[in-house]
C-alpha cells in the first residue's frame, strides 16, 4: 500500500510539474519577428493584439484574425501555430483575451479567453474585432473580400460566433478543435474549414461532428465529401456547396492539440475562398 501511495504521489507530482511547465512556456513565449504589439481602447478597457503586416507586398491585403484558446496567449499562438511563416502575404492579427468564464475548464473565469455567445461578456470581443478592423482599414489597404477569422478551441468557437454576428464582413472561417454552439444559427452561408481530433477529450469529437452536420445544412453542402488535401497528420475532405460556401473537415487521430498541418490547410482554404464579388 505504501509503495502504491509513493507511486501515486510521484505521478501527481510529475503531472503538476508538466502543467507548470506548460504555463511557463505560455508566459515566456516571445512574438515572432515582424509581429508588433498594438493596443486599442474598447469601452474604456485597454485591449492588445500582435499584428504582422507583410513587407514588400503591394495591393489590397488579406486580413486574418487568429484567436487563441482559453488560457492561451497571443504570443504563444503567433509563434507556435506557424502562421507568419506559412502565410507571408496577409496582415495577421493575434488578439489577447481577457479573463473569461469557461464552463468546461475555468468556472471562476481566471484565465484569458473569448465570449461564448453573441451577447455574453457584454459583447466585448465582438467590439474588439470591430475596433481592430476599423483601425487597420484606416492604416492599410485591406481587401474587403479577404477578411478571415480562425482560432483554436475557445478561439475557434469565437470564430463561429463571428459568423453569426458579422456574416457580411467575413469571407470564411477556420476552426481547430472548436464547435458551433447548439443555439448557433448563422443566417448567411460562409466557407468553413474545421480541424478535429478523433480523441479530443475536451471538445468531444461527437460535438464537432454535430457541427459538421449543422454547417453542411446552413451552407447547402453535398452529403458526400471528396478528398481535398493531406498535410502533417491531418486528412481533409471537402463538401461542395450549391451556394459557394464549401465545408472542409480536416480530421486527425489526436486530441485537443493544434495539430500539425492545420495552418497549412487553413491558409490554402482561405486563399481559395475570397468573398464573391458583388
Amino acid at each position: 500500500m505504501r509503495r502504491f501511495l509513493l507511486i501515486l504521489l510521484t505521478v501527481l507530482a510529475a503531472a503538476s510539474l508538466s502543467a507548470q511547465g506548460k504555463i511557463r512556456e505560455l508566459l515566456a513565449a516571445k512574438a515572432p519577428e515582424g509581429c508588433v504589439e498594438q493596443s486599442w481602447d474598447v469601452d474604456g478597457v485597454k485591449r492588445t493584439a500582435l499584428v504582422r503586416v507583410p513587407s514588400g507586398v503591394t495591393g489590397p491585403l488579406a486580413l486574418v484574425f487568429c484567436w487563441h484558446g482559453h488560457g492561451g496567449r497571443s504570443t504563444h499562438s503567433a509563434r507556435h501555430w506557424g502562421y507568419p511563416e506559412i502565410d507571408k502575404t496577409s496582415i495577421l492579427v493575434f488578439p489577447q483575451g481577457l479573463p473569461t468564464v469557461s464552463p468546461l475548464v475555468d468556472k471562476e473565469g481566471r484565465m484569458p479567453g473569448w465570449q461564448t455567445s453573441v451577447t455574453s461578456e457584454g459583447g466585448r470581443d465582438m467590439r474588439l474585432f470591430d475596433v481592430i478592423l476599423t483601425d487597420l482599414k484606416k492604416k492599410h489597404a485591406v481587401d474587403d473580400r479577404r477578411i478571415y477569422s480562425m482560432g483554436h478551441s475557445n478561439g475557434a468557437a469565437f470564430s463561429y460566433l463571428l459568423w453569426q454576428g458579422r456574416p457580411d464582413v467575413l469571407a470564411a472561417i477556420g476552426s481547430v478543435a472548436g464547435s458551433l454552439r447548439g443555439d448557433g444559427k448563422p443566417t448567411t452561408p460562409l466557407p468553413v474549414i474545421h480541424v478535429a481530433g478523433k480523441n479530443d477529450p475536451l471538445v468531444k469529437f461527437a460535438w464537432q461532428q454535430a457541427t459538421f452536420v449543422a454547417v453542411r445544412r446552413f451552407n447547402s453542402c453535398a452529403e458526400e465529401g471528396q478528398p481535398w488535401a493531406k498535410e502533417g497528420v491531418v486528412d481533409a475532405t471537402i463538401y461542395a456547396s450549391t451556394k459557394g460556401a464549401p465545408l472542409v473537415t480536416a480530421i486527425h487521430d489526436g486530441g485537443h492539440e493544434y495539430a500539425k498541418g492545420s495552418t497549412e490547410l487553413i491558409v490554402r482554404f482561405f486563399k481559395e475562398n475570397p468573398k464573391s464579388a458583388k
